[in-house]
């Protein structure tokens, strides 16, 4: 018969990396199972813990870019104006709007028409043009 592990709430905020306060709104909420002790403390299932620090696995970006978000797609139109310049591309279903430099329009020849690549990184959109 397996043992139960559960554990205490500072345990299982460390194990998670949220603080207890989180574990008790998380609980109040429903978001997160837990349990009283006899000394009416919450407890803190050990499955509890690895539900809540379970990763999905991640794809492989199928390059020598760290950037998982790529969006093959045709560049639907070119706004210069000074030294920046909004690229706005259809992937797909996704119309994708990119602030970028001058210099890089005319380095890369973005026009409306040419396929591209667009590379979504955190909060950054990075366009690089598709090969011909």
């Amino acid at each position: 018969m397996q043992v139960r592990k559960d554990l205490s709430l500072g345990e299982a905020a460390k194990a998670i990396g949220v603080s207890a306060d989180t574990l008790r709104r998380w609980d109040r909420a429903g978001k997160l199972r837990t349990h009283r002790d006899e000394r009416n403390r919450r407890r803190v299932p050990e499955s509890e813990v690895r539900r809540l620090t379970a990763r999905p696995r991640r794809h492989r970006t199928g390059t020598a870019s760290s950037a998982r978000n790529r969006f093959a797609g045709t560049i639907r139109s070119v706004e210069v104006d000074g030294v920046m310049a909004l690229v706005e591309m259809q992937a797909g279903p996704f119309l994708l709007t990119a602030a970028i430099t001058r210099d890089s329009v005319e380095e890369l020849g973005l026009a409306a028409g040419v396929e591209a690549t667009a590379t979504v990184k955190a909060t950054s959109v990075m366009i690089e043009r598709s090969p011909r």
